[in-house]
């Protein structure tokens, strides 16, 4: 009998099939393609930050050799610093692993938590990278509906949880659904969690966008938060480092040792350069990121209110934050059949909601993921117009 390998475990990268939907076809220059695709920034970092990596580039010979594997010590230390003002706890540089992006983050969670066989509580609809490397790590996904909400019960959670279960993972503000997780909720999941015995892993890549104020939840402030919390953050979004691929997993320094050997065997050390950049961003650019934050917040609002026009229409919002509107379609086929269509016919690109769904969930075949973060206030204008 053939042996199936880690990679035809799971599904090819959804991102990269939706670029083969554009194969072909031609888009007019009085009605370009909008692109709502993908959750990543498509600006460089602004020039101050450029020219700090320039003088990293050309002044500090360590920035083109290797270095530690749980990543550059000032990054650490700072990260530490902002995140014990910021949650009102206390994080230390030892807490702190810079990884390859925030992928990598999870993968080394995952690695340090689990074996082949084992189980890890994922609320649906999931971020798809998060399911295909539990797939490729042999690690079963115990899939967590959220129904309309897109809130996860962390009573349902409970009856779901088995003896191989091994983490529960939130991710908030969430991607693909918008929602942010209410404090509360989060600190359900994390009390649920620790009366198992087992890790609540909480990625929160797009905290920077959060609507609210003070910190998202108080997980931090428990002395203990160690023993149970490993969050997951990413410096990608925040400033445009995308290319660079700069993550952080922040957790007890008994899992970042274990942490430690998959990445050391991965990548050896986090992108130098871009930590570099990471650690002059959080020093220098606070205000801007204020600014971006706004902007985001504004494209958020622009969704919300220009969305009446889409509803009249049969299309329903489920959630909408940080970077994404979540919402189901009105029209009698699959989602997988109707994003392909929008391109040709609309010059829309976005995600079906298949593509966050277990193939058993059938809900997947009535939602869109729109990801908003590159299209202004006029672009959602525009996009709502292409699909009315």
């Amino acid at each position: 009998m053939k042996t199936i390998s880690a990679s035809q475990s799971t599904f090819a990268p959804p991102v990269m099939e939706a670029r083969r939907w554009l194969q072909g076809v031609q888009f007019s220059p009085d009605r370009p393609l909008i692109n709502v695709s993908q959750a990543a920034p498509v600006d460089p970092p602004p020039a101050p930050m450029l020219r700090a990596m320039a003088d990293t580039v050309m002044m500090d010979a360590g920035a083109h050799l290797y270095g530690p594997v749980l990543g550059y010590d000032p990054l650490r230390a700072e990260v530490a610093q902002q995140w014990s003002r910021a949650y009102g706890g206390q994080v230390t540089p030892e807490n702190v692993a810079i990884t390859s992006g925030c992928n990598q983050a999870f993968a080394a969670a995952i690695a340090c938590l689990c074996a082949a066989g084992d189980d890890v509580i994922l609320p649906v609809p999931y971020y798809f990278n998060h399911r295909m490397w539990l797939d490729m790590a042999g690690v079963h996904c115990n899939a967590l509906d959220t129904g309309p909400t897109l809130l996860p019960d962390p009573e349902q959670a409970a009856a779901q949880i088995t003896p191989r279960t091994r983490a529960i993972v939130l991710v908030t503000p969430n991607n693909p659904g918008g929602v942010e997780y209410p404090g509360d909720l989060v600190r359900a999941f994390f009390d649920l969690a620790r009366a198992h015995g087992i890790a609540l892993i909480i990625d929160e890549t797009y905290r920077d966008f959060d609507s609210r104020t003070g910190p998202p939840h108080d997980l931090f402030t428990d002395p203990d938060w160690s023993d149970t919390l490993i969050q997951l953050y990413s410096f990608s979004k925040a400033y445009r480092l995308t290319g660079h691929r700069v993550g952080a997993m922040i957790a007890c320094p008994a899992r970042l040792a274990e942490a430690e050997k998959f990445l050391d065997t991965v990548t050896i050390c986090p992108n130098q350069i871009g930590q570099r950049a990471a650690l002059w961003g959080m020093q220098n650019l606070g205000q801007w990121l204020a600014g971006e934050r706004a902007e985001i917040l504004d494209r958020r609002a622009a969704i919300s209110e220009g969305f009446p026009a889409l509803a009249a229409k049969g299309w329903t919002l489920l959630g909408c934050g940080a970077y994404f509107a979540y919402v189901t379609h009105p029209y009698d086929m699959p989602s997988n059949e109707l994003a392909p269509k929008l391109v040709r016919d609309a010059a829309v690109l976005m995600l079906p909601g298949t593509m966050f769904m277990p193939p058993e969930n059938t809900a997947g075949q009535r939602q869109m993921r729109i990801a908003f973060a590159n299209i202004d206030r006029a672009g959602v204008g525009e996009l709502f117009e292409r699909l009315v």
